[in-house]
């Protein structure tokens, strides 16, 4: 029995342009600042001596591995993203930077959510990926269209109760 597991489907390549420059800040701190600090707590842990017991060492050479993980992942990303710029022409309907208000038609309970990239996510501020199924569903619906929505929990219907954008 093999580990091996096909490659996840790839996510859209786009992002806003504040999510483009938090990424490349992101880039720029691992690489000129996080990175030599690690580096040189390895070096003054490997000096130390045995390396077999010694948990600051595997500890650094855990971290850098996490470090340069990320760093080949954005170095990759950042340059085949395309970055939204703009607004779309019809401001009527949910696209790609939208914020849109939704009603569950079953609970009665309305949600904000705001679509952008996937590489920009952030549950907390109610952002979610143009890749996630409510994203996908609600895509050109208007003000008072229904849609349905396959969640973790099931098939859900939801009206859309207002469209907005801010400038990308």
């Amino acid at each position: 029995m093999s580990r091996w597991r096909p490659p996840p489907p790839r996510s859209t390549a786009i992002i806003t342009r504040p999510g483009f420059d938090a990424l490349k800040a992101e880039l720029d701190h691992l690489w000129r600042e996080l990175r030599p600090e690690v580096v040189k707590a390895l070096a003054a842990a490997a000096a130390e001596g045995d390396r077999s017991e010694n948990a600051e060492y595997t500890y650094r050479k855990k971290q850098l591995g996490e470090i340069d993980r990320r760093v080949r992942y954005l170095s990759k990303r950042i340059p085949s993203l395309q970055v939204a710029e703009g607004m779309p022409a019809d401001r009527a309907a949910v696209f790609f930077g939208a914020t849109l208000e939704i009603e569950n038609t079953g609970t009665g309970e309305t949600h904000t959510y705001r679509i952008v990239g996937p590489d920009e996510t952030d549950a907390k501020k109610g952002w979610i990926s143009v890749d996630s199924p409510l994203a996908r569903a609600a895509l050109k619906k208007r003000v008072d269209d229904e849609f349905e929505a396959e969640l973790p929990g099931g098939k859900v219907r939801f009206v859309v109760c207002s469209v907005a954008y801010a400038p990308l």
